[in-house]
């Protein structure tokens, strides 16, 4: 009669094994769906993960018990959406990345000070054996303007001395000059100074470009820190659950051998199983330790005014289940039309070619004759003793004026010519290689679009080799009730189960991996998709 009762105990824990190998996910659930308490970047950021220095090395006790894993539902999941929002929030790589387009906004304005107005002021004296030489102050204002590389220069001089060179004589009350400086030939359309500007603009499309690539960089990264953080979670409840089962299936098998009803043997048989699959549990633990720590490096606090400081994920906070996989060829032919416009890469080869044709045209200038003309209106200085009239012969008008021609041109010009012909072939080749960088950036995203619907075939073929696993996990335990069976291939099917799971989950993260690959090669990342 007692052997009766144990053996329907040690059937009933068989059917309990094969129930919860089998379809339904109301015993174990893999993952939850829809997560009672699902983790919110601010509550992360706050509460949920404290200041590094807490311990994240090892994985609770709570955590290999069943009943915690039955109560897996309960535990706050941290979503790959929050996790992105949060890095691109507070990572300091993403904050280093906003830098480049202040600092091009700096070699912005440093260019635009070509053109500040500038006040000037020169005065010399010499005085000798009780004779004043000469006394000369000149003083004034010159504004340069954008278009057309004029100057306006506005100057005062007032020259007194015994000595003083007859073209420096000016009236007693000083002279007043207003006028121009303009370029005819060489400048007149582009100069160093409107060069150097309409570069500095240009960068600043280039610091933006260097800018998305350095987010979408780090954002692939963190995507697969998230996705290696998820399969070594799935992994460990996995194989926990196998080491859970293959424990309970030890004392079963323990309880029989001590009252006759099965062969010592047996309980061998059930120790190897627990401890082969304590030694898989073990490896389990470790590796989502290190795929934990792999994560929180992309974790970082985001109080205002402070040092960024590193925060710790909380050792209760689990992964969010993959998504379905959808894939749809007007999403291919979208990334492609998006990695054609936007690629930083593209970008950077749009802007750096614009500037060697600004560089260019610029040595093309170079090779006219520097021809430069300046002109001014005098005016003596207002007079004190008298009232002051600007129509009078010492005022401003046409017949009181100031002209000069600059005129200098190298004749061999070998240094402008091989300047010029350098910055051709540069323009060139960065066109060949916009041209071939298109290309590669197109293949790139055909290549990991092509991967991402290997894996959604893959995942799709393993789920029904899982489900036929299960088949063969039950029909082997029915087996094993009518003794037709051993243990030994009820725990073969079992760990082949296991494994067959885990490498869906594997699957699952690779296939989410090539999906962040996949946006990364269209010049964009998953956290802004």
């Amino acid at each position: 009669m007692r052997s009766f009762i144990f053996k329907g105990c040690f059937w009933s824990l068989l059917l309990l094994t094969g129930s919860v190998f089998g379809q339904s996910p109301a015993v174990r659930p893999v993952v939850p769906r829809k997560p009672a308490t699902p983790v919110t970047t601010n509550v992360l950021s706050r509460t949920a993960i404290s200041v590094s220095g807490t311990s994240t090395g090892t994985v609770p006790t709570s955590m290999t018990a069943p009943a915690e894993l039955s109560a897996v539902d309960t535990l706050p999941v941290f979503t790959a959406d929050e996790f992105y929002q949060a890095v691109l929030q507070y990572h300091p790589i993403v904050r280093q990345a906003a830098l480049l387009s202040q600092e091009a906004q700096a070699q912005l304005q440093q260019a635009r000070g070509a053109f500040d107005p500038r006040l000037f002021s020169t005065y010399n004296r010499k005085n000798f054996g009780n004779t004043l030489y000469y006394d000369k102050w000149q003083s004034g204002l010159a504004v340069p303007l954008l278009p057309g590389g004029i100057d306006v220069k506005m100057s005062y001089d007032r020259n007194t001395g015994k000595y003083l060179n007859p073209e420096n004589n000016v009236p007693p009350t000083g002279l007043i000059a207003l006028g121009l400086s303009v370029p005819i030939t060489q400048g007149l359309l582009i100069d160093a100074r409107r060069n150097t500007l309409r570069q500095a603009q240009l960068a600043i499309n280039l610091a933006d470009a260097d800018r998305i690539s350095l987010i979408n960089k780090t954002l692939l990264d963190a995507a697969k820190a998230y996705w290696d953080w998820y399969l070594g979670y799935q992994q460990f409840r996995w194989i926990d659950r196998g080491y859970q089962l293959a424990q309970t299936r030890f004392v079963a098998v323990r309880q029989r051998a001590l009252i006759g009803d099965a062969a010592p043997i047996d309980t061998t048989e059930a120790l190897i199983t627990v401890q082969d699959r304590l030694v898989n549990f073990q490896q389990a633990v470790v590796d989502l330790q290190n795929a934990r720590l792999s994560l929180t490096t992309f974790l970082w606090s985001n109080q205002e005014g402070a040092t960024p400081q590193p925060v710790d994920l909380p050792l209760i906070v689990v992964p969010q289940a993959a998504p379905p996989d959808q894939t749809s060829q007007l999403q291919l032919q979208d990334l492609l039309g998006r990695a054609a416009q936007q690629h930083p890469e593209l970008i950077k080869l749009v802007n750096k070619q614009q500037q060697l044709t600004i560089e260019e045209r610029y040595r093309r200038a170079l090779l006219l004759p520097k021809v430069s003309v300046e002109a001014s209106l005098l005016s003596r200085g207002p007079l004190s003793e008298t009232a002051y009239d600007g129509s009078s012969s010492y005022g401003f008008q046409a017949d009181n004026h100031k002209i000069g021609v600059d005129l200098a041109f190298p004749l061999f010009l070998r240094a402008e010519r091989g300047k010029l012909r350098q910055v051709q072939f540069q323009n060139q080749q960065t066109g060949l290689e916009r041209q071939q960088t298109g290309r590669d950036i197109g293949n790139e995203v055909q290549r990991s679009w092509n991967e991402l619907v290997a894996f959604e075939k893959q995942i799709s073929t393993q789920q029904q080799i899982v489900a036929n696993q299960q088949t063969l996990v039950q029909a082997e335990v029915s087996k094993f009730q009518l003794g037709e069976s051993s243990l030994f291939l009820v725990n073969s099917r079992e760990t082949k189960l296991i494994d067959l799971q885990v490498k869906l989950e594997e699957l699952r993260s690779k296939y989410q991996k090539a999906l962040a690959s996949l946006w990364y090669a269209a010049g964009s990342n998953v956290g802004t998709r």
